[in-house]
Parts: structure tokens; C-alpha cells; sequence
């Protein structure tokens, strides 16, 4: 686990939420940190076929949110994966810095590949009208494309795809932060209509069914 990179990204992560509670205009839609480097996209929002970019997240829901993390330190034998020394100290550090941004935050560790999706499913299909964010760290063995749970790997997007718009309508345009070890590709999607918040424009809008994902990795590719 290459930790400095896992800190690298996860400072920049702080600095985002920090700029949203704020309500700066570096925002929004559809983000992505890549080789530790950020980058920030606004998604689009179609309003009869017009293009508008929102400038800011809505963060003052009555609570900021949850954090899961998933710390992953010990794999079975089968997978010859090794224990990740350091592992406890990086959750623990990511705990108290969430915790203080005001996130309840949710320890698990050690969780199997099937654990690992329960939860992710369980946690996509609780309420979170009241909440401004989610956030997932994955601290684990990574390869192109999967997580490693302790008997063995999972697809990334099979954990993110919980949360996508039409399968998880209460964060439907807020902030979904995943901090990961794994490779990311990008597909092109049919959208998800919502409204619009604003009391003066009633009119549906659509997004992405996959905006509002910041994903954050502390290596690169192949790595």
C-alpha cells in the first residue's frame, strides 16, 4: 500500500468537502483524482437540450453524512495476498479526520468479498434525505479494475453501482466520495432525471445516472 499516496489523496478530499461547506466554486458533478493529481469536472445538466453547470454542492442537510471504511488487513491464504502492516493506523487517522468534519463514520474490518457488497447494498438502500454526502474509503489489495476482500477480489463497480442515481435516489446530486486502490474506467450513460431544487425552475432535469462520484486514488494504474 503506497501510503503517502493514500494521504495525498485523501488531503485533497478534506480540502474538497471543506471548499463545498463553504460554498466555493470549485465544485461539482462529476469529479476525479487521478496519479494524485486533481482534477475536477462539472457534470452537465440537460434543460431542453440547454447545457447548465451548477457552482456548488447543497451541503447544509441536517447532517453531513455517512463514511464507511473498509480496512482490510488480513486476506486467506488462497489469495497469497499479504497482511497489510500500517493498515490500522491509516483507518484510524481517516476515522478522527471524518469524524471531525462532522461524518458518522463506520469502521468495518476485514470483510470478504461477499461482506463487502452486503454492506455496500445495505448502506445504498438506507435513507439519506437528511444527509449532504456519502464517503467510502476501501483500504485494501487493489488490481486493475477490483478490491480485494479478504477471500478474494470484487469488482469496483459492483460496490458503485449501489449508489448510482437510479438505484440510490436519496444522494441523487450530492456528493459520492470513494477513496480506493484500484484502476477506473469511464462509460457513457442514459441519465437519471431530477428535479431541480430551485422553487423558480420546476422544469425535470437529467443528469448522469453516474455524477456526483469523486473517485480518489493513491496509485496509479497497474500499480
Amino acid at each position: 500500500m503506497d501510503t503517502f499516496g493514500l494521504w495525498a489523496a485523501y488531503f485533497e478530499l478534506t480540502w474538497l468537502i471543506k471548499a463545498s461547506m463553504e460554498n466555493t466554486e470549485n465544485s461539482v458533478d462529476s469529479k476525479s483524482i487521478k496519479n494524485l493529481e486533481t482534477k475536477i469536472f462539472h457534470g452537465s445538466k440537460s434543460v431542453d437540450s440547454e447545457i447548465s453547470l451548477d457552482s456548488s454542492y447543497k451541503m447544509d442537510y441536517p447532517e453531513m453524512g455517512l463514511c464507511i471504511i473498509i480496512n482490510n488487513k488480513n486476506f486467506h491464504p488462497s489469495t497469497a495476498m499479504a497482511s497489510r502492516s500500517g493498515t490500522d493506523v491509516d483507518a484510524a487517522n481517516l476515522r478522527e479526520t471524518f469524524r471531525n468534519l462532522k461524518y458518522e463514520v463506520r469502521n468495518k474490518n476485514d470483510l470478504t468479498r461477499e461482506e463487502i457488497l452486503e454492506l455496500m447494498r445495505n448502506v445504498s438502500e438506507e435513507d439519506h434525505s437528511k444527509r449532504s454526502s456519502f464517503i467510502c474509503v476501501l483500504l485494501s489489495h487493489g488490481d486493475e479494475g477490483v478490491i480485494f476482500g479478504t477471500n478474494g477480489p470484487v469488482d469496483l463497480k459492483k460496490l458503485t453501482v449501489f449508489f448510482r442515481g437510479d438505484n440510490c435516489r436519496s444522494l441523487t446530486g450530492k456528493p459520492k466520495l470513494f477513496i480506493i486502490q484500484a484502476c477506473r474506467g469511464t462509460d457513457l450513460d442514459c441519465g437519471i432525471e431530477t428535479d431541480s431544487g430551485f422553487d423558480e425552475d420546476m422544469t425535470c432535469q437529467k443528469i448522469p445516472v453516474e455524477a456526483d462520484f469523486l473517485y480518489a486514488y493513491s496509485t496509479a494504474p497497474a500499480a
